[in-house]
């Protein structure tokens, strides 16, 4: 009897389990956007544990005890879907095809290399204010522009058109130009580190080698003592790819313009080595007059795994280029010869000549070295690398134009030097070089304190020199050039010349005093840093705190002002630093608030500290004070996803200097009635502008909408209020540093420039089948003013823009894919002012163009412009 019992209890437990377990989930995973399947995902019963994993195919299969409920798919790099269940008193149900979303916000599944030194939002759980955008992105958007023109349509950026020709283009963050905007490269600062500048035409191989760009407003979440006073724009490149496979790329464009792009990776071997190179060449007429240009882009990267916990990478890259340049001129000029009149455009012996000319090489190398030390500690490391040569090239004194044509008489200039019996140039053509040396290292250290508590420090050094000098490049039909100024040499007659081609200027450049004219000069800036973090998070909430501290040290050396011991100047160092928090909490996984605040004092540049290309040290030129704060809301869900920003930026205490040689003029001004050795004619008067501060504060939105699997909405919008506050302080001083004049300039309210304050844009992507899609921006640009610093600021006249754009992808086989796009750009093809630097109020006798008088200088915007490509992947 008992035996029979244990049978029985026995039997219902097994018929029980089988029960249970009959009921079978079908389905497959899928990308929205590539319509591929998605191997690994995770499929979970929601609230419970009961999950699986999708196979190489997508497809998937759960057992489960339930008969409805929801499934929950996840992968890294994907928003999360939920999908409804109901078997109905079945024991099986197929939900078909499950198509999940890239997470636009998200890098995790796209930084393989450096991962403890790239400062990415998600590396840290407290929220920021960031955008990202995605290499998919990045192909579609870009066309024939510069990199910048990916950022268009994201909150609270403003980039002006490429008027001046290829990677002339330019961008703010918040109304802060890109001196004070901080750009990085795999985790290294790019910014010039005399003046914090960027000069596109140096990255134009940016747009083919990048996996992701994300932009963070304001504060970000960089650890680096660096000038992100509007912003930090992460810039993550290709690493060696795990895959093997290639593609070749072909893109032709208005103006002649026509790209090849050819790139191949082994994929990881069992030997744990791989390599990935690319490949680029590129060439075009430019959309303005005369503003042709030639480059190419290289990478190579090779990667080396030798175990789970070690990761290896070096990478090199580079873009030499050579363009032609356009600049800005009076608005008059543009409605006489049109839009696409460039000031430097002439000619030569019948030919088209423009003597404004960029060329430049700099190459940039990095080894990235991630170790995994064990499950709560890992270390990033990344040493870097940048030797550049090249300059810019333009006109000595002033060639005349033909009023009819617009043009420059070159040949005009070359008669004159042939006339001139003594062979000396009265006009040439000269480059302003230079070249420099860079180089650095970041490390930062990671490790898990306690189960809610990360603790993140390292180190930043960084050594730049740079060289810089004038040299010739074109006679114009003169035998030699005079220069009576080197205090070292007298006067030389020089006569050799130098190219203009980028690969030639790593070793065609000027060697010897008696070949440069104008300055010849060296700057050496020194860095360390120390930097670290803590941040304590659990589900529902997060705080950190994070502070940097840094030694900059700035020297100068001219051989060409100074004589043999006098030549260097005095070593300038500073002390910098950077303090930030924040805290967020997660209300319940659909709706999170945040708040951050930091407190900068940054280093001034050096060509802040020595004033007007001389070793004078400007004693004015201290640490700039930065203040950020800033609030935010964040709501996540399967259909959209919301951002918004409220921020308030203050920066003060900014200094700028310069200095001129006393005219007559000059010293009946300062000393008409005192004792004229006070200032003599010939003598240094040195300016300084100090005081001014300027107040930023505005509010930021954007989302993602996904109302149907095949169409993704977006929307940004972004209003600033962007003021100087307090008076322009001027002092003007003799070289004995008598002040000969203080003034005080009101500011106190005047609109800041350059940035148009109120933006708001809306676009669509649109699936009409799996392999073609249309995608349209809308963008409205207001409340933008000239770059002038003055109480009654010029406000430029409101305009919009339409880009659109078609994709269409063939699926050959399971490897191979041919892909095309075409881009369109300022659709409507409106007229519009970019920007000014000047700011002429009209009067009732003025000339205007859309309101504006003539007589002001500023930019036209491109018209109409298209680019078409076609890529094989295999």
């Amino acid at each position: 009897m008992k035996r029979f019992q244990r049978l029985f209890v026995l039997g219902v437990l097994f018929t029980s389990s089988l029960t249970y377990a009959q009921n079978k989930i079908n389905g497959v995973i899928y990308d929205s956007s590539t319509k591929t399947a998605i191997e690994g995902a995770e499929i979970l019963i929601k609230s419970t544990t009961n999950g699986t994993y999708s196979e190489s195919d997508g497809v998937f299969t759960l057992t489960t005890e339930f008969n409805q409920g929801q499934v929950q798919v996840s992968f890294l790099g994907y928003v999360s879907k939920t999908v409804n269940f109901n078997l109905n008193g079945a024991n099986e149900i197929n939900l078909g095809t499950i198509y999940i979303n890239q997470d636009e916000q998200s890098l995790d599944g796209i930084v393989v290399m450096a991962r403890g030194v790239i400062d990415v939002a998600e590396g840290r759980r407290t929220p920021i204010a960031s955008s990202t955008i995605t290499k998919q992105q990045i192909e579609e958007k870009v066309g024939a522009q510069d990199i910048t023109s990916t950022l268009v349509n994201t909150p609270s950026v403003y980039v002006t058109s490429q008027a001046r020709g290829f990677g002339e283009s330019s961008m703010t963050t918040r109304g802060f130009d890109q001196s004070n905007t901080a750009f990085l490269l795999n985790g290294q600062p790019i910014n010039g580190m005399d003046n914090g500048s960027v000069y596109w035409s140096n990255w134009s191989g940016m747009a083919d080698i990048a996996n992701a760009i994300q932009i963070q407003r304001g504060l970000g979440s960089s650890k680096l003592a660096i000038s992100s006073v509007g912003g930090t724009i992460n810039f993550i490149t290709k690493a060696t790819e795990m895959k093997e496979g290639g593609f070749l790329k072909a893109a032709y464009g208005n103006d002649n313009y026509f790209k090849t792009t050819v790139g191949y990776n082994t994929g990881l071997l069992k030997s744990g080595w791989g390599v990935s190179a690319m490949f680029t060449q590129w060439q075009g007429d430019g959309y303005t007059n005369q503003t042709a240009g030639e480059g190419q882009n290289y990478f190579f990267s090779v990667g080396y795994k030798p175990n789970e916990k070690h990761n290896f990478n070096f990478l090199i890259t580079g873009a030499p280029q050579w363009h032609n340049q356009g600049t800005s001129t009076a608005l008059s000029n543009y409605v006489t010869y049109g839009r696409k009149f460039n000031a430097n455009q002439g000619t030569l012996n019948g030919e088209d000549f423009n003597g404004r000319k960029n060329y430049y090489h700099k190459p940039v190398a990095n080894l990235n070295w991630d170790w995994k030390i064990d499950e709560k500690s890992s270390l990033s490391t990344v040493i870097y690398a940048s030797i550049a040569r090249g300059g810019g090239q333009s006109n000595r004194y002033a060639v005349d134009m033909d009023s009819t044509s617009g043009l420059l008489d070159y040949n005009k200039v070359v008669q004159t030097n042939e006339a001139i019996e003594s062979g000396a140039a009265k006009n040439w053509l000269g480059a302003d070089v230079n070249n420099h040396k860079w180089f650095g290292i970041v490390s930062s250290y990671n490790r898990e304190l306690a189960k809610n508590l990360t603790m993140n420090v390292g180190f930043d050094l960084r050594t730049y020199k740079g060289s810089h000098q004038r040299q010739v490049t074109n006679l114009l039909g003169a035998d030699y050039v005079v220069d009576r100024y080197n205090v070292n040499l007298g006067e030389i007659k020089i006569s050799d010349t130098f190219s203009t081609n980028p690969w030639k200027a790593y070793t065609n450049f000027a060697k010897n005093p008696d070949q440069v004219y104008g300055w010849i000069y060296d700057q050496t800036i020194r860095y360390g840093g120390v930097f670290g973090q803590l941040e304590y998070a659990t589900d529902k909430f997060s705080a950190f705190f994070q502070g940097s501290a840094s030694q900059q040290s700035n020297e100068r050396t001219d051989t060409y002002q100074y004589t043999p011991g006098n030549d260097k100047s005095e070593k300038v160092s500073n002390f910098g630093y950077n303090v930030k928090g924040g805290v967020s909490y997660n209300i319940n996984q659909q709706h999170f608030i945040f708040g951050n605040a930091g407190i900068y004092s940054r280093q001034p540049y050096q060509n802040n500290i020595f004033m007007n290309y001389k070793n004078d040290v400007n004693q004015y030129a201290e640490n700039e004070d930065i203040v950020g704060l800033e609030l935010g809301y964040k709501f996540v869900s399967e259909f959209i996803d919301i951002n918004v920003n409220a921020y308030k930026t203050t920066w003060e205490n900014r200094v700028t200097g310069s200095s001129k040689m006393a005219t007559a003029t000059d010293v009946e001004k300062y000393n008409p009635d005192a004792d004229p050795a006070i200032l003599n004619v010939g003598e240094y008067i040195y300016t300084s502008n100090y005081g001014t501060k300027q107040d930023h504060k505005g509010i930021e939105l954007d989302f993602v909408a996904r109302p149907l699997y095949n169409l993704e909405v977006r929307g940004f919008a972004s209003v600033g209020d962007w003021k100087y506050r307090n008076s322009a302080n001027t002092l003007v001083r003799n070289e004995a540093r008598v002040v000969l004049e203080e003034k005080s300039t009101n500011l106190d309210g005047a609109k800041v420039g350059d940035a148009a304050q109120t933006v708001f844009g809306l676009g669509f992507k649109y699936k009409i089948i799996p392999n073609l899609a249309v995608d349209v921006d809308y963008r409205y640009y207001d409340d933008l003013y000239s770059s002038r610093q003055q109480l009654d600021n010029l406000q430029l006249p409101s305009y919009q823009l339409f880009d659109a754009g078609v994709s269409y992808a063939l699926d050959l086989n399971t490897k191979n894919r041919l892909s095309f796009r075409v881009n369109v750009n300022n659709l409507l093809d409106t007229k519009y002012i970019s920007q000014l630097s000047t700011a002429t109020q009209r009067t009732e006798n003025s000339k205007t163009f859309k309101g504006i008088d003539t007589t002001n200088q500023g930019l036209m915007g491109w018209g109409r412009t298209w680019s078409v490509s076609a890529k094989f992947t295999f």
